[in-house]
């Protein structure tokens, strides 16, 4: 795991402290964000759409991703921007995640 790669951004959590990934989504055009992740070290307690831009012919908003760190360690928390009638990914963001004990 590079955390010097350009595309990759570091955040910093907490064992048992919810930590919340919010990306842009344009469901117009039929994107939808899926997240790539180890469910042993984290896990995924909220997956919301929140529309910020709705008429007759957009809709578009955040998508907010809420985990919660199990395992102290660094961990790879990747998102693939998804398009209904594509097979592979249009885009990516990759994040790697510092999670420490409470308290340390």
């Amino acid at each position: 795991m590079d955390a010097h790669q350009p595309d990759v951004q570091c955040l910093d959590a907490t064992v048992g402290v919810p930590l919340t990934v919010k990306l842009w989504e344009d469901r117009t055009r039929g994107e939808q964000w899926v997240p790539v992740y180890d469910a042993c070290c984290l896990v995924l307690t909220e997956d919301d759409f929140v529309c910020t831009t709705s008429n007759n012919a957009v809709e578009s908003g955040n998508h907010q991703f809420e985990f919660e760190p199990r395992q102290p360690g660094t961990h790879r928390l990747e998102f693939h921007k998804r398009m209904a009638w594509k097979f592979t990914a249009e885009a990516r963001r990759v994040f790697l995640i510092h999670v420490r004990e409470e308290g340390s």
